[in-house]
């Protein structure tokens, strides 16, 4: 009896883990999204921090469903952030950022697509660069 729970637990572990995966993959008609979310030099990054935690941007950013590729600070300007971003959840991310980060920083957004896979077999040097 124990070896046939066993089998039952462990078979829909397995269907459980197969669905995971699957929801993490991202529609077909996904963009690439980089949002400047330039610095507000009159303050200081505790300030913008807290700013940020009462607007409730880092339970909102980014919105479920999208992605993120890369989220660096550009010293002088703000944070620079890549998105992958399925097109009918555009408007979410509008709405995160101007509910959540526009007293902290403004913002400025750049809808992008990957011109690698255009280029890769033209390249001399094959590698691509992974940071994952």
């Amino acid at each position: 009896m124990t070896k046939l729970l066993m089998f039952f637990a462990l078979f829909l572990i397995s269907f459980t883990s197969l669905a995971e995966a699957e929801f993490d993959t991202q529609p077909k008609d996904s963009i690439l999204l980089t949002v400047f979310l330039k610095h507000d030099q009159t303050r200081v990054l505790a300030e913008t921090q807290e700013i940020l935690t009462e607007q409730g941007f880092f339970d909102t950013f980014p919105p479920k469903g999208v992605s993120v590729v890369s989220w660096y600070v550009m010293m002088g300007i703000g944070q620079v952030i890549t998105l992958e971003v399925p097109a009918h959840q555009l408007n979410e991310v509008n709405l995160a950022i101007e509910k959540t980060a526009w007293k902290a920083f403004t913002s400025e957004f750049y809808p992008t697509y990957n011109l690698y896979p255009v280029y890769k077999d033209r390249l001399k040097n094959k590698a691509k660069v992974s940071y994952k």
